[in-house]
């Protein structure tokens, strides 16, 4: 049968027949250019890289059949566009649509590298042709993002080619319902949506509950701030999602799936109605799948991209078309009432992508990566002050060091490692003395901080602990639902008292007052949401205590950040009387002229920092100073 060809997979020996057939039309001679079109990537112009490739290859006629591919998000993003070329598994990083010319003539036509579009380890100067040389990738462990970058995800078949729907296939064919969920609990699956809650036994208790319909839902509202993990699999690896919703359905005993995605998120929500009608073609959804009498469907829900509405009785009110509340205290478990008061297995993206990576490595091999609670691998979105941004996979256990530096490159500049927050606005600042922690659930949360999603900021010395906390507590005063009091009221005066803090009205007995906020706050919060953004202000307290006090008692902010707490001046000594600081200044509040040293009247300054930047680096006369200092 040809690959192209729409036949219905109507047994699991005809979707392995189709595997074979796309697999032996392929030439091993052939080559592929494999353009990133990830959301990073487009953003860096891949499309037009992409269609400049079309467009040379046409052009140069180089002999043999050349694909152009486009894939989903490969991690390094900060590095986009990046462009692969296959077999040979080139590597280019930064391509613009005037480098394609140069590939084309020297890695498609003759087998050349082209050198100055290599990545260059700047520990050792190397230069890096294949992607695994890359520091980058050397230490991660790519379970869930095995696919992403590999796999054309508007094409159902490519992803057949990479083994797709197999694990679906080996389920219905030879596993019973309950042999599926065995295997699940097995290997020691945890939901990777932050709370950690055993898979296995989720599905186990929705599999019991009585309910003439049950549903699956994929929570795909990934609200962190700065995370961008299940947006990329959805993205690149639609297909991997749709798997993963259908093998549980089959355990459970349910035949609608429902993906949750928030509206912010237009090329997922594209990438998985497609493969959702690709799959519906091909057979592999809708009534009697390859023959096995197990029918599913599945439908995509956009969201409004509320925070809270990660919060599983909340997302089910937002699918319902009301609006996001989490239910008030005692509320019954989703996994036996939810979704229109029937059972519903609700369990994000990266926990569904794992799922047929177990059934066809065994569940045993799944358990043998990780830690003893903590199994398997965690994506995370590797952002701040770090050299390699970008989405990073490790085996459970990996240490915040090896995450840091060996993949992350260390911190931008040659500053100085300072904190790393995990978890989101709702995880904990990690300090340096801290580095060594295992990232597992165990370890974070003994340190104060979460899983989470899988958000990891890194900041350098340069920023202010006081500062970050006042941040994520913004985040946090305004997403809360206001249905708790001492979440609505509670978020808003922590927030108030260190926006105070940072602008040098802080007061002795702040610190005291923040800390019984927080734990009030976390006491009386009915959802997740609440009982958990305290965390940044309760480690910031815990691990940098000094640099609170220093603001309320000194005035200073160590870090020159609070705009309230440092000053500008303009050193005499190396002042050339230039003029750019004086024309540069919006408010008039230079003082000085052609030839004559300039000095800052402090009392118009509004401290923009406008001077500093326009003062040439040869010169550096303008400096920032703590308000202590003046």
């Amino acid at each position: 049968m040809s690959p192209r060809q729409k036949a219905k997979i109507e047994t699991p020996e005809s979707l392995e027949r189709l595997r074979e057939s796309i697999l032996a039309q392929e030439r091993p001679d052939a080559k592929t250019v494999v353009v990133c079109c990830g959301t990073g990537c487009l953003a860096s112009g891949s499309h037009d890289v992409r269609e400049s490739f079309e467009q040379e290859i046409r052009a140069q006629e180089p002999d043999g059949d050349i694909i152009v591919k486009k894939a989903g998000c490969r991690g390094y993003c900060e590095h986009g566009p990046i462009v692969v070329v296959e077999p040979e598994s080139m590597f280019y990083h930064c391509v613009t649509t005037g480098d394609v010319s140069e590939i084309v003539s020297e890695s498609l036509n003759k087998g050349d590298s082209v050198e100055r579009l290599l990545y260059e380890d700047p520990a050792t100067g190397k230069k890096c042709v294949h992607e695994i040389d890359i520091p980058f990738y050397k230490k991660q462990r790519r379970l869930v993002l095995r696919n992403c970058g590999h796999v054309d995800p508007t094409d159902i078949q490519d992803y057949v080619r990479f083994d797709g729907y197999q694990a679906l296939a080996k389920v219905i064919s030879k596993l019973s319902p309950e042999e599926v969920i065995s295997h699940i609990k097995e290997s020691g699956l945890r939901g990777r949506g932050g709370a950690g809650f055993p898979t296995g036994l989720k599905w186990e208790s929705s599999r019991n509950a009585p309910g003439e319909v049950k549903y699956i839902v994929c929570n795909g509202d990934e609200g962190d701030p700065g995370a961008f993990m299940d947006r990329s699999v959805m993205e690149g690896d639609p297909h991997i999602v749709l798997e993963g919703m259908m093998i549980a359905g089959y355990a459970v005993g349910s035949n609608k799936g429902i993906i949750y995605v928030r509206s912010e998120y237009p090329l997922a929500v594209q990438h998985l109605t497609t493969a959702i009608a690709q799959a519906t073609d091909l057979g592999l959804l809708g009534d009697n799948i390859m023959g096995s009498g197990f029918a599913f469907e599945i439908e995509i829900v956009k969201g409004a991209g509320a925070f809270v509405c990660g919060e599983s009785t909340a997302l089910v009110m937002s699918i319902e078309g009301k609006r996001g509340f989490p239910l008030p205290l005692p509320r019954p478990n989703t996994s036996v009432s939810g979704l229109w008061g029937m059972p519903t297995v609700l369990n994000n993206v990266e926990t569904l992508a794992c799922v047929p990576v177990i059934i066809q490595k065994g569940a045993e091999w799944f358990s043998h990566i990780g830690t003893d609670k903590s199994k398997g691998t965690k994506v995370f979105a590797l952002s701040g002050h770090v050299r390699n941004t970008g989405l990073v996979e490790v085996s459970m256990g990996t240490t915040l060091r090896e995450i840091i530096y060996d993949i992350g490159g260390g911190v931008r500049g040659s500053k100085r490692f300072k904190a790393v927050q995990t978890g989101g606005p709702s995880g904990g600042c990690i300090p340096e003395s801290l580095l060594d922690l295992p990232v597992d659930y165990e370890s974070l949360a003994e340190a104060g901080s979460i899983m989470g999603s899988g958000g990891m900021l890194v900041m350098d010395e340069d920023t202010c602990m006081v500062n970050m906390a006042r941040y994520f507590l913004d985040f946090a005063q305004e997403e809360s639902c206001g249905q708790c009091t001492l979440c609505k009221l509670g978020t808003r005066q922590m927030f108030q008292i260190l926006y105070d803090i940072t602008k040098g009205e802080g007061r002795p007995g702040d610190i005291e007052v923040l800390l019984e906020l927080a734990e009030a706050v976390k006491a009386g919060s009915i959802c997740g949401l609440g009982q958990s953004v305290p965390n940044p202000v309760i480690t910031t307290i815990k691990y940098f205590k000094e640099e609170y006090e220093e603001h309320i008692h000194e005035k200073r902010c160590r870090a020159l950040v609070c705009r309230q707490l440092i000053s500008y001046r303009i050193k005499d000594y190396r002042c050339k009387a230039c003029l750019l600081c004086l024309k540069a200044c919006p408010v008039d509040a230079i003082i000085g002229a052609k030839w004559q040293v300039h000095e800052i009247d402090q009392t118009k300054c509004i401290k923009c920092g406008t001077c500093m930047e326009v003062c040439p680096p040869k010169f550096k006369a303008v400096e920032c100073v703590s308000g202590q200092e003046m």
